[in-house]
């Protein structure tokens, strides 16, 4: 019994492997629509909140308490839910109670990622009694 012996098949020669391809035809595409907004505003439009100020005890940093009503899945139910953010404030303007909207902005600090854009509504001003 003769034993077959596999034989790998020979390489072929460096001129077949570096055969050069036909070039391709370039991809013929409509001219792209550039909206003027987006391009003042940068890539996208940035995220905008309402909320009320309820801390402004840190230096150029308020803290902002943003609700929203959520429909439960299972009830039906709409509950009250609100989230705190801490947002720049420039130039110390914001005053606890004031209903302001915010901007996001790129990171400031570990928990700032937003920026006070306007105050909506100021709040009413009381008589503070010294204790």
């Amino acid at each position: 019994m003769a034993i077959e012996s596999k034989k790998k098949p020979a390489p072929k020669a460096a001129a077949e492997k570096a055969a050069p391809k036909a070039p391709r035809a370039p991809k013929v595409t409509a001219p792209k629509v550039v909206n003027e907004a987006a391009m003042t505003k940068g890539l996208h439009r940035r995220k905008e909140m309402t909320g009320t100020v309820v801390s402004n005890k840190m230096q150029k940093t308020i803290v902002v308490k943003v609700g929203r009503r959520v429909r439960h899945g299972l009830y039906q139910k709409y509950i009250a839910s609100s989230k705190k953010f801490k947002a720049h404030d420039e130039k110390n303007e914001a005053k606890m109670g004031d209903i302001v909207t915010i901007i996001e902005s790129r990171p400031l600090s570990r928990d700032k990622r937003w920026a006070l854009q306007k105050i909506v509504r100021r709040a009413i001003q009381t008589a503070e009694a010294n204790v």
